[in-house]
């Protein structure tokens, strides 16, 4: 499947089978072009956002949101492929800043007002799966530290990357190995010396001491 036939079939999925004006739809408004008279008006739907939760005013519990992380970041990944990223809605995998942007970029209107154009007008009519919508709920922007200088991984820490166990004790261990080269042919020749108090004659059986007793 294809980046655009994606996202055409996720708006397609939201806005209803035949992704046109219909009673089906939560909501509508309209709103005057800037181009012709009152007669002349763009439908907008009003669709509950599928990329956040929903809290059930009864119940009073949160469902999560229809589209999972995984999936909204690969609708995502199609979309700025597709250059459609102004057709989705906001979520935690992209910000109304950047849609914003991207519809700036893309001369398209998110929810057209007086200002919006005539050619976002006829590109609406002939794709009715491009047409805008207002995609209601709150979307809660968690501010992440790095995020505008493109480094959220290492921003705001005190090093960029801790190391495994070994590189952190590199340092103590080359220090002691030093130390204990430093001293090296002193030791080696106590340790040589040591055995060869213990055992002058290698060869000749072991001395065994006066008191010992069998183990048995």
């Amino acid at each position: 499947m294809s980046a655009l036939q994606a996202v055409k079939r996720f708006r397609i999925r939201e806005l209803g089978a035949t992704a046109l004006p219909s009673p089906v739809l939560a909501k509508t408004k309209s709103y005057p072009s800037s181009a012709s008279s009152s007669r002349n008006k763009v439908p907008v739907a009003s669709i509950e956002n599928p990329f956040i939760p929903k809290l059930n005013s009864k119940t009073g519990r949160w469902a999560p949101p229809k589209y999972s992380l995984r999936q909204q970041a690969l609708l995502v990944k199609k979309a700025r492929e597709s250059g459609t990223l102004a057709l989705l809605p906001p979520g935690p995998k992209i910000s109304v800043v950047e849609i914003a942007a991207a519809a700036a970029a893309s001369g398209q209107s998110i929810v057209p007002g007086p200002s919006a154009s005539v050619k976002s007008q006829v590109q609406n009519a002939a794709a009715p799966w491009t047409r805008p919508i207002e995609w209601t709920g709150e979307v809660k922007e968690k501010k992440v530290l790095g995020a505008e200088i493109g480094n959220r991984l290492y921003a705001g820490k005190k090093r960029m990357f801790k190391g495994h166990k070994w590189q952190r004790t590199a340092e103590k261990r080359e220090k002691r190995r030093a130390l204990l080269m430093r001293s090296m042919p002193k030791r080696i020749k106590e340790f040589k010396q040591y055995y060869k108090r213990r055992r002058p004659h290698p060869l000749k059986p072991p001395r065994t001491a006066k008191n010992a007793k069998l183990p048995f």
